[in-house]
């Protein structure tokens, strides 16, 4: 008979300790997703990206350079609803923004774009590191953001620059001091020996 009201109390305590671990499992899922939704609410309104090209260099790129357009049409897209939206977003921008550095116009491919285009992967990379993390640090995300849109200003006003630069016309001399400089089209520093006009051919 004791062991009938032992096994019965064990049972009872049982289903209480089963009740209450339930409830803190709720309980947590509840601010799990409480947390989330507020990390999701100051990502989506943080995330402004300037996306639109600033000059007629970087409207014109979007249709000579495939990745240029690619990367800002990604951008442009802001995600929706939850945020594993922001986080497929975050990698797929990663990958656009790696693909500028593999081919770059002729014309841009110089060190003071690959620098900028080197800084701009960096800040995106470093954004889908973040969201992915398992604790978002949502401060670090929005910090970001302003920070890539000054990279791609500075990027576009580069790019700008040297368009413009290219039809200032070259004054007079330049031209020659250029082919000097080029070291394929430079004078030979030994003289050839000019041909004696007296001296007699032999036929």
């Amino acid at each position: 008979m004791k062991f009938k009201y032992i096994f019965i109390f064990l049972l009872i305590f049982g289903l209480f300790s089963c009740k209450n671990e339930n409830e803190k499992r709720q309980v947590e899922s509840i601010k799990d997703i409480k947390k989330k939704e507020l990390i999701f609410s100051i990502i989506d309104k943080a995330w402004v990206f300037n996306a639109k090209p600033i000059n007629t260099t970087s409207q014109a790129n979007t249709i000579s350079w495939k990745e240029w357009r690619l990367f800002l049409s990604e951008l442009e897209q802001k995600p929706k609803k939850t945020i594993g939206a922001f986080q497929k977003k975050s990698a797929e921008l990663s990958k656009k923004v790696m693909a500028l550095n593999d081919l770059i116009p002729l014309e841009f491919n110089k060190p003071q774009i690959k620098a900028r285009i080197a800084i701009l992967i960096t800040k995106v990379r470093m954004l889908d590191l973040y969201i992915h993390l398992k604790d978002i640090p949502e401060q670090k995300v929005i910090a970001l953001i302003p920070e890539i849109n000054t990279e791609l200003v500075s990027l576009q006003n580069q790019m700008d620059k040297i368009v413009q630069k290219s039809k200032i016309p070259l004054e007079e001399g330049e031209s020659d001091l250029i082919k000097m400089l080029d070291s394929t089209r430079a004078i030979p520093n030994t003289p050839q020996l000019q041909e004696n006009p007296n001296k007699p051919r032999v036929e």
